[in-house]
């Protein structure tokens, strides 16, 4: 079987390319599109995809419609020349391309949706359904998303809900406690309460005045935890998103006025597999998401707090495998986070339930066989 997967940035987004190492090694020819040459490209080449440099993502293109015209003739020509028996795409920007570009093309596509964020707005959601045709299928990463498409009144056998997996050996051990601690100098009685997220400014068109990560709402609550307990301080891992420096410095010096030097503002970081076990609890403040981080702090152990919304119910089970809270809630979250403090025992049980349970639903080479399933499914229509 012959695929194309159209992704559009070499920066992140490494649950793509984990799931077309396993798409590969199950027998599948994959080729990728890719931006550049830049940042993933050579992973991409190195577990055996065929890699086409070729810009898909529709976003590129608002104020040069010239350059839509030639990138619509290049994927034309490269599906031509490739000749995919489907055509799996990764984001919302190269979905929208792919179904305009392909117009009158009769391949079998499908949108790995990477979650909930454009179904929540009707216009976003209405452009979604009204690009796709009779060869469009679905494959929403959460529940949520699913319900949405649903809702709209596309068929149950177009879709199928497969989380994103993980190499979940890398999680499947314990990683030696101590090195954040050492790093800021934190004596081992003071807990941390962390949070590992880039910064994403605001979407006005959404509506929001904050960021869709949750950042403030995390500092906020921060400062009602603080009155109550002054043994704790909040580690913030992760920098801007792109070009957000500025929204970043905001958010960095709301962070310092609000709790002085009890938070920790880390930047980008490399090796946050070996900060997480120094956190007492892990905290996903989310907007809009889909698992987001709280896969990976439930794969390492760490007694985690999301916001009930988007795929975090899907693996955030409440007192089983962690704790939720409304979004957009401060005080509901600082209150949280002080029960969960108080009772560390707990904590540590459910967290470990926690992982045992990602460790079985999280495996890429699970995720990525239910992918080769579906694919096996639509070709068999």
């Amino acid at each position: 079987m012959k695929v194309l997967h159209l992704i559009k940035t070499t920066v992140g987004a490494t649950w793509a390319l984990r799931e077309i190492q396993v798409l590969i090694r199950l027998g599948c020819e994959i080729h990728v599109t890719l931006p550049n040459k830049e940042g993933l490209y050579k992973d991409y080449k190195k577990v055996g995809a065929h890699v086409h440099i070729l810009n898909v993502d529709i976003a590129s293109f608002i104020k040069s419609p010239l350059s839509f015209v030639k990138a619509v003739k290049c994927l034309r020509k490269l599906v031509s020349e490739v000749n995919p028996d489907i055509i799996h795409s990764h984001f919302v920007g190269t979905t929208y391309f792919m179904r305009l570009a392909l117009v009158g093309i009769p391949i079998r596509r499908i949108f790995q949706v990477p979650g909930p964020l454009h179904l929540e707005k009707t216009i976003t959601r209405k452009i979604d359904i009204s690009l796709a045709n009779k060869y469009d299928y679905w494959i929403p990463t959460c529940h949520l998303s699913k319900k949405y498409y649903l809702q709209e009144g596309i068929a149950q056998d177009r879709l199928t809900t497969i989380f994103y997996g993980s190499d979940v050996s890398v999680f499947d051990h314990n990683q030696p406690k101590g090195r954040l601690r050492s790093e800021l100098d934190i004596l081992d009685d003071t807990k941390i309460i962390g949070m590992v997220a880039f910064v994403y400014p605001p979407k006005k068109w959404l509506g929001q005045n904050r960021g869709l990560k949750g950042h403030e709402d995390l500092i906020d609550a921060m400062s009602i935890v603080i009155e109550q307990r002054n043994d704790v301080v909040c580690v913030i891992v992760g920098g801007a998103w792109g070009d957000s420096e500025d929204y970043y410095k905001q958010v960095v010096e709301y962070g310092k006025n609000n709790l002085g030097d009890k938070v920790y503002f880390l930047g980008t970081r490399t090796d946050v597999p070996s900060l997480y076990p120094d956190f007492d609890i892990a905290v996903h403040p989310s907007l809009s998401e889909n698992l987001g981080g709280a896969a990976e702090s439930l794969l390492m152990g760490v007694p985690t707090i999301a916001t009930n919304i988007g795929g975090f119910p899907d693996i955030v089970k409440e007192n089983e495998t962690g704790w939720l809270v409304p979004s957009s809630n401060p005080e509901s979250l600082a209150q949280k986070i002080l029960t969960v403090l108080d009772d560390s025992k707990n904590a540590n049980q459910v967290a470990n339930f926690g992982k045992q349970e990602m460790l079985r639903e999280l495996d890429v080479n699970h995720t990525a066989a239910q992918v080769f399933d579906f694919y096996k499914y639509i070709m068999s229509i």
